[in-house]
């Protein structure tokens, strides 16, 4: 950072080359200038009256401390990084800031004759004058280097925070793989769930969750195409197997445990999809009854009764609630859009592309009756626009 010697003698060297018509030789000169220039800039310049000094931010919490080294030269700061600190005994803070001299004396090796604190520490480097400024730009130096400590502080109980998270997840993982005698951690879980209303448009949805929390971005629903009634056991073979073929196709990755929103009958359709696919070993597998809250393994009839505060059964419970949960926002959103082309179905002479372009240019059957003919005429044409109007109108 102290540059100010070497450009000095650069810009002699410059106009020497120069005076002797040197050009080439100049120029070269030139462009080092322009490199230390360009160095200088992207240190943050306070005030080059500001001299050379290193100075120390401090902010304590508890028995943690962090102390914030920045070191000035010629009014720019060239170097900063943070160091952290846990208290072992009683040590005061004038202890702690200089524990954390001596340490970074010991990392960069000799300070600069100045040193900026927020308060005296005990320790006192030979040649180092400690000062306390009450305002100017040193002022503004020591609290930017406090700012920099509180910073490093919080994001350490961030990670220190996401750390207990992660291994409270784990925690609870390992019970879930404990309780549902399980090879591994069930780190991927996938859960089912069917929803129809008396066989009327009938649906699936699939959840996943990573790590004990939903991924969202991986949710799938399903129409349900080749089962026709309300047959869950069916719906639920075509769903798993449409499912775990298109990931196996697509080189995807399997998950560690499959959650059936269901009995006996739901899981041993699951089943079949998964023997059809080679997969029925890979994977385990349980369901989970609606009501009592049993869970059936392949091939025991005897269900697993959890108890009902253990981390194991809310892990399933939240699962089998969030697909069920999807599945039913799915299912309304299809009813809804049945029951919007049904009544533009119902207007004569418009037919499936006209109700496609309708829908796609304003919606909802709400903004078709709100807006004008010509509007509606823009889309479809005069005769058509006044069909719908006429017929909406009555609506």
């Amino acid at each position: 950072g102290n540059i100010r010697t070497v450009t000095d003698h650069l810009k002699e060297l410059m106009l020497k080359y120069s005076s002797e018509l040197r050009f080439e030789d100049a120029q070269k000169i030139k462009e080092k200038l322009e490199i230390l220039s360009r160095y200088r800039s992207r240190s943050l310049v306070v005030n080059p009256a500001t001299g050379n000094a290193d100075v120390f931010g401090f902010s304590m919490e508890g028995d943690y401390a962090a102390v914030n080294f920045m070191r000035v030269i010629e009014g720019a700061v060239v170097q900063t990084f943070t160091i952290g600190l846990k208290r072992r005994m009683d040590e005061s803070r004038e202890m702690m800031l200089s524990m954390a001299v001596g340490e970074i004396f010991n990392r960069i090796g000799p300070l600069s004759k100045v040193a900026i604190v927020p308060f005296i520490p005990d320790f006192s480097p030979e040649k180092v004058r400690f000062t306390l400024p009450v305002k100017g730009d040193k002022k503004k130096l020591l609290e930017m280097a406090g700012r920099n400590a509180v910073w490093f502080r919080l994001e350490q109980k961030k990670k220190a925070e996401g750390k207990t998270t992660a291994d409270r997840t784990d925690k609870n993982l390992e019970r879930l793989k404990n309780d549902l005698h399980m090879s591994k951690l069930p780190r991927h879980i996938e859960c089912f769930d069917n929803s129809n209303i008396q066989g009327a448009n009938p649906v699936a949805s699939c959840v996943v969750f990573r790590n004990g929390k939903p991924s969202r971005a991986e949710y799938r629903h399903f129409n349900i195409r080749s089962v026709t009634g309300p047959d869950d056991y069916a719906s639920m073979a075509e769903v798993v197997l449409r499912r775990y073929k298109r990931i196996i196709e697509e080189g995807g990755s399997l998950p560690d445990l499959i959650v059936i929103d269901g009995g006996k009958g739901q899981l041993s359709s699951a089943l079949e999809s998964l023997s059809q696919l080679g997969i029925r070993e890979s994977i385990a597998i349980i369901g989970i009854a609606k009501r009592l809250e049993e869970i059936y393994f392949p091939g025991d009839p005897v269900p697993l009764y959890i108890d009902k505060n253990s981390v194991s059964l809310k892990i399933i419970n939240n699962i089998r609630n969030e697909a069920h949960r999807f599945g039913i926002y799915f299912h309304r959103l299809k009813r809804s859009n049945e029951m919007i082309r049904s009544e533009l179905e119902n207007i004569p002479g418009i037919g499936e592309k006209t109700i496609t372009r309708l829908l796609r240019i304003f919606g909802s059957v709400q903004v078709i009756r709100n807006a004008s003919e010509e509007e509606i005429a823009a889309e479809t044409g005069k005769a058509k626009a006044r069909a719908i109007i006429k017929h909406l109108g009555k609506a």
